[in-house]
């Protein structure tokens, strides 16, 4: 499963489970552009471990809530890979830009959600198509749970947001087919090393132990790496068929019924 020769860019890949995916790929072979908004030590960290996988790249700054940022992206990727072959959309505002509550949520807020995932991913998609050969690849990382639910109130713009990256994801997977380059988006579970690591301590014990408890049946929390080895997947010539799909990454979570306690269940 080689990426050896290929060019990727992984937006929000100084830490977490963007990290986890550029080291992925870099693992593989590909070439990566490391991208950050704030962290410059995080990503230049992320940087040194590509280049101890064998592999190189460089590192570029953007903010993605404002669309001549994204735009800036791309014109750096273009400047210095001249083509690119893999496109991850990964990358989010920090929790204070956009979570709060429905009564309370801010038009900026909503905006911040709204520019950095639906905006930002429509005019993404197009800046990466146009630097991709036949062979491409580009996945977004959705929250599927957030896309069909209403329970965690403060996701009011992030949950919207990313059901509208998964409706572009679908699109664009019939825009690009003939192309031979594939859409796809991955909604992850709770993964460790992400945002569940900003919440309160208390939080994520209670988090941790409700998924060890049974409602993941696999009885862990995801890793970035876990998320990485199915970006790898997707990125592989043998996936060449599978377009426009929103696949789960979750240890069997998304399979639990919400209805019934978890206990009855496992």
């Amino acid at each position: 499963m080689s990426l050896k020769g290929k060019h990727a860019l992984v937006t929000g890949s100084s830490r977490g489970i963007g990290r986890g995916i550029a080291l992925k790929l870099a693992e593989q072979g590909a070439k990566v552009a490391v991208h950050y908004f704030q962290n410059e030590k995080a990503a230049k960290e992320t940087l040194v471990e590509v280049r101890k996988r064998g592999s190189d790249g460089f590192m570029l700054q953007a903010d993605v809530t404002r669309i001549e940022g994204v735009s800036s992206i791309f014109a750096k990727v273009k400047s210095e890979f001249g083509k690119l072959d893999i496109f991850v959309a990964n990358a989010r505002p920090e929790a204070p830009q956009f979570f709060a509550p429905p009564m309370d949520i801010t038009t900026e807020q909503w905006d911040a959600a709204f520019n950095s995932q639906a905006k930002g991913f429509l005019v993404s998609l197009r800046e990466a198509a146009a630097l991709m050969p036949s062979g491409g690849r580009i996945l977004a990382m959705a929250y599927h749970a957030g896309s069909v639910t209403g329970g965690l109130q403060p996701w009011v713009a992030m949950g919207p947001a990313k059901a509208a990256m998964e409706s572009l994801v679908r699109y664009f997977a019939v825009a690009m087919a003939r192309r031979g380059i594939t859409v796809n988006a991955i909604s992850p579970g709770w993964t460790e090393d992400s945002v569940l690591n900003s919440l309160p301590s208390e939080v994520q014990e209670m988090v941790r132990k409700w998924h060890q408890r049974g409602w993941t049946p696999m009885g862990r929390l995801g890793t970035p790496e876990d998320i990485g080895n199915v970006v790898a997947m997707f990125c592989s010539e043998q996936s060449a068929w599978i377009t426009g799909q929103i696949i789960c990454a979750d240890g069997g979570s998304s399979l639990m019924n919400p209805e019934i306690p978890t206990e009855m269940q496992m």
